[in-house]
Parts: C-alpha cells; structure tokens; sequence
C-alpha cells in the first residue's frame, strides 16, 4: 500500500483526519487550522506532540506518554485504525506525523497527496468547527520505524547513502538560518526535499522518485539514512523514499543535534 492517499480515495474512506500544519518561521499552524480545514480533522501540533522539548536537537523524539495522549484525543482504539494526515499542500509537516505516528505503533497512516490545497482545489468543503476529543484507547509503543544516532549517520555515510535533505545552500554551509554551526556530515549527499514534490505540492510518481534516488546512489540493497536540520523533512524524505519502494533510517536528532558535539567533524561544500 502507498503511504500516499489521492482526495478521491479519501473520499471513500472514512479514517481519522488529522491536520498538521505547520510553518518553521510562523505564524501558528493552529491559526491556519481555524481559519479552515477537513471537515472532521483534528489539528495536531508539531512541536509540543510530535517532538519533546529541544535540547539536544530542535525537534527530539516526543515521549510515549505524549504521544498516547494524542492517539487518544483522536480516538485511535487500535494500531490498524486509518489515519490520513495532511498539511497545507506539499506534506514537509505532514510526513512527520506519518513518521513519528508509525514509529509509536499505527500501521494504517496515509499522507493526503497535495494536502489541503488538493482538497480545496478538487472542490472539497473546509470548516473551521473542531472536533470533539475522541476517547481512543491505544497506547503508543516506540520503536517501530529504524531510527539512527550520530554515531549512526557517521556509519551511514561511510558504508551507505546518508542522504542531507536541506536547501543545497545550507548543505553547502554557505547559509544557515537556524543552527549555530553551518555545513553537512562529512561524507552526505545532498538530496533537497523540494524536489520530490511538484509545483502543485503533490509527490512525483514513484517511478521518478525511484530514478531521482537510485542517482544518488541509493538502491533497494544500500543502507540509507536521512537527515535535515531538526527531523522534520527528513521524514518528507522517508516518505518519498518508501513512496519510491526504498526503505531508509532516519537520524531523527539530525544536523541540530549533530553539532552540539564540538568533536563531531563537519564538512562544508557542495557534493
């Protein structure tokens, strides 16, 4: 099964709808949820339910005990129980609550393909009513994705494919707007995550995801890793790499992890 879900094969289902807008320099992903949103969906915040407290990394692994709340907020009773989450339109938020809600036990999680602005687009209605909170039972198990420490991605990019999923510029280190060190893990390979959606925000079909990675030297045999700043879009990068039938690790501490260890090495530079 695609992680992936199209507005027409929504609409013959009827999963928990969750909306997981969210922008890095603001305002409010909750502002945007009121303004508008599925009809049905609850909104999911980012940095208090899909991360923990920053230190070390800006976006950490939330706890279990966070993550159970959410579950059953949304009125999860059981790991199959559809979900399908969404975004404003290209999934860069949305894929990390795909990723961290199957890391914690759902094995039914499904990303809206175009998010929010396909479902407008395709003439579907939006609200601003919420809700109620549902009263699920499911209680969130960690472990159930491949996850990576520094020590980890270091192995990665020596013996595999570890995959650098920011802005070629900040890869470069010729820019860094959000950590106190610029550059890359010595031995990554740059591999921006706008490029595995379109101009509409909507993946590229699997077989260009597929030719897209297998030029970066990722195969079906390499072990692949991936990282960004803080683990957000490195999960957009997961997301098109399972989309493209390439299985990867994520190194969820990512680049605001890794140099909060003044010995790690960095390397600057293009590829």
């Amino acid at each position: 099964m695609s992680p992936l879900i199209t507005v027409d094969e929504l609409r013959a289902l009827s999963p928990v709808l969750v909306d997981v807008t969210w922008n890095l320099a603001g305002p409010p992903g909750k502002e945007a949820y009121d303004a508008g949103h599925l009809p049905g969906a609850y909104f999911v915040d980012l940095d208090t339910e899909l991360a923990g407290p920053p230190g070390p990394g800006r976006h950490p692994l939330p706890d279990a005990t966070t993550v159970t709340a959410t579950f059953q907020r949304l009125g999860i009773t059981s790991a199959d129980t559809p979900v399908v989450v969404y975004d404003a339109a290209n999934a860069m938020s949305a894929a990390r609550a795909w990723w961290i809600f199957r890391y914690f036990g759902l094995t039914d999680v499904r990303v809206l393909d175009g998010g929010l602005a396909a479902w407008k687009a395709a003439g579907g209605e939006v609200t601003a009513g919420a809700p109620a909170d549902g009263a699920g039972t499911f209680v969130a198990t960690p472990g159930h994705l491949p996850v990576l420490d520094a020590d980890g991605a270091a192995e990665a990019a020596a013996k595999g494919v570890l995959l650098d999923a920011r802005a070629p510029e900040r890869f470069a280190g010729e820019v860094e707007p959000m950590d106190p060190v610029a550059g890359h893990i010595p031995g990554a390979t740059n591999a921006p995550t706008t490029a595995n959606v379109d101009e509409t925000g909507h993946f590229l079909p699997a077989a260009d995801l597929r030719a897209r990675f297998e030029k970066l030297g990722v195969t079906p045999d390499a072990e692949t890793a991936v990282y960004c700043g803080s683990g957000v879009t490195a999960a957009h990068e997961a997301l098109a790499l399972e989309s493209a039938g390439l299985p990867s690790k994520v190194y969820i501490g990512s680049w605001s992890e890794w140099i909060t260890d003044p010995t790690r090495p960095v390397a600057t530079g293009k590829n």
